[in-house]
């Protein structure tokens, strides 16, 4: 990357360093609290480290990490001003999912001298997808949750990083059939578990990496008809998700019942209008559950139409942006793995952003980056993390490639 794009990527950090420093300082003198001015220079000063600092210790794309950790950010203001001890939960959340990102990025760096421990990552993948089954906690009809040592975590969220990985990895080495079988196992234990918002992204991954690395329409065309099948049984073997459905056909039949938390959030996102309410002047803490399932409704219900609308189209940026890593890719795996990852985070934006506003019936997926969440939080950064390490695959192949060249025109 030539000094003159690297110093103009540095200029998109500024705005968002002013943008989180003013609201944090307008949160404190609104409420007078002191813990809005610490974070009125916390979080720009980590806005600052990761997308400017970062970048020079390790090669990574600028333009993702400005828009993904800007949208960390956000999601770590907005749950301060709801709840202030869950913004600091968010935003060391936060600090554990940028060392899983870090991590995830080295991990795609050195795969070639790890490639060995496939074998051990199916084995703990399968292993952690099973744990639920044996002490989960049940939660919003699915027993997704596990908690061990004081500490709750759903395991789906972490396993998400080694679906993308042997997926990635078995389909590049033509090994349809262990793939498949793979991901078959992860889908059932999510259907034994209740856990269908999580199964159906697990299956639409599958079925697009699949289809990517072997053009098949056939398979394309089976899979389709599988997911709409698929969509019938557990239509017809969970009352959670018929409620969801009826809910979606006419949230006006029981606004005071089960459609309160879908009918709260049309009405707060229609009172923000096109510019919002202000920071720390709506009343989003009246929708249940606002702090995960609905933390794009209490977005747009502060910060208005407009800025709502930016939201949705950083998560397109980032998607489209993903998709010109995967284009570059020098192998099969890292092609694949980028278009994972891309497609993980457009699929899940896009099925929760849907269901906030009754575009489709909601599901129990979060909104990446943004929910409260550490297993969400952290898994969402890991993932950015091997698409990252794509980036950094490609930048340093075009400099051994441009390095090639100058010898070639010496000799």
């Amino acid at each position: 990357m030539s000094d003159a794009v690297k110093t103009r990527n540095r200029w998109l950090v500024l705005p968002g360093m002013l943008f989180f420093f003013t609201a944090y300082l307008l949160l404190g003198l609104k409420e007078f609290d002191w813990q809005a001015f610490v974070m009125a220079i916390f979080v720009p000063g980590v806005f600052f480290l990761v997308t400017v600092i970062l970048p020079k210790l390790i090669p990574a794309d600028r333009i993702l990490l400005t828009l993904v950790n800007f949208l960390c950010g956000l999601g770590v203001l907005v749950l301060f001003r709801l709840n202030p001890e869950r913004g600091f939960g968010q935003a060391v959340n936060y600090a554990v999912g940028l060392v899983g990102m870090i991590g995830c990025l080295l991990i795609v760096r050195f795969w070639p001298q790890i490639k060995w421990t496939m074998p051990l990552i199916v084995i703990a993948a399968v292993g952690l997808m099973a744990l639920p089954l044996l002490i989960g906690t049940v939660k919003n009809g699915a027993r997704a949750w596990v908690r061990i040592a004081g500490v709750n975590f759903q395991p789906s969220e972490i396993i998400k990083v080694a679906l993308l990985l042997v997926c990635s990895f078995m389909l590049a080495r033509r090994m349809v059939i262990p793939t498949l079988a793979f991901a078959g196992v992860c889908l059932g234990l999510l259907f034994l578990q209740r856990d269908l918002g999580t199964a159906m992204l697990y299956y639409a991954i599958t079925l697009i990496l699949v289809y990517v690395s072997t053009g098949s329409l056939t398979f394309l065309s089976l899979g389709t008809l599988g997911a709409g099948a698929g969509a019938v049984i557990g239509y017809q073997m969970n009352t959670y998700v018929q409620n969801r459905v009826k809910i979606w056909q006419n949230p006006w039949d029981d606004p005071y019942g089960v459609s309160y938390q879908v009918v709260q959030s049309m009405v707060a996102m229609v009172n923000g209008g096109p510019w919002g309410t202000g920071l720390g002047l709506g009343s989003a803490k009246v929708i249940p559950e606002v702090e995960t399932d609905f933390i794009f409704a209490a977005v747009f219900h502060e910060f208005g139409l407009i800025f709502g609308v930016c939201v949705i189209l950083m998560f397109l940026m980032i998607f489209l942006r993903g998709v010109g890593v995967a284009m570059r890719a020098r192998s099969k795996f890292h092609t694949l793995l980028a278009l994972g990852c891309s497609c993980f985070i457009a699929i899940q934006t896009f099925v929760i952003i849907g269901g906030n506003i009754n575009m489709i019936p909601l599901t129990g997926v979060t909104l990446p980056f943004l929910s409260y969440g550490g297993t969400s939080m952290v898994s969402s950064l890991c993932i950015m993390g091997l698409l990252q390490g794509v980036a950094n695959a490609n930048e340093r192949g075009l400099e051994e490639d441009q390095l090639i060249a100058m010898l070639g025109e010496e000799s």
